[in-house]
């Protein structure tokens, strides 16, 4: 049995990729993919079926390098918003299944170290609750 059903924390949002020029990536993912660009402004450009769906996100991060995959000198560079319905609440919850606490307001790193962060649900979003 999953339990972890039983206890969910919160939901898919963003998978966020950074990258030196967002609005130039996101519109290769809109070409890519058919889909539009659903909210941008000058660091962070979304892509998503439409303004109220969780989609693909854009972060610009300043010097970022390309990966290297599968060279480890430069590893891959993504990571997971998930939503909560409080990040506050939801932070321990996270540590209480094998998360750490990273560096930043409501950052933290999967078992294997993989950043993620609780983003607060957005209005257009349905409450979270146990049950799908």
């Amino acid at each position: 049995s999953h339990d972890s059903i039983d206890s969910m924390i919160g939901r898919m949002h963003h998978v966020v990729l950074d990258c030196p020029d967002p609005p130039a990536l996101a519109t290769f993912y809109s070409s890519l993919l058919g889909l539009p660009v659903t909210y941008q402004d000058d660091d962070w450009v979304v892509v998503a079926v439409n303004e109220t769906t969780s989609g693909l996100a854009f972060q610009r991060a300043p010097g970022n390098r390309p990966s290297t995959w599968p060279d480890p000198e430069v590893p891959q560079q993504i990571h997971l918003d998930i939503m909560v319905e409080d990040p506050a609440t939801a932070g321990p919850q996270v540590l209480a299944i094998g998360a750490v606490k990273l560096d930043g307001q409501d950052v933290y790193g999967d078992p294997a170290g993989h950043p993620f962060c609780l983003i607060r649900r957005p209005r257009w979003a349905p409450p979270i609750s146990a049950t799908p």
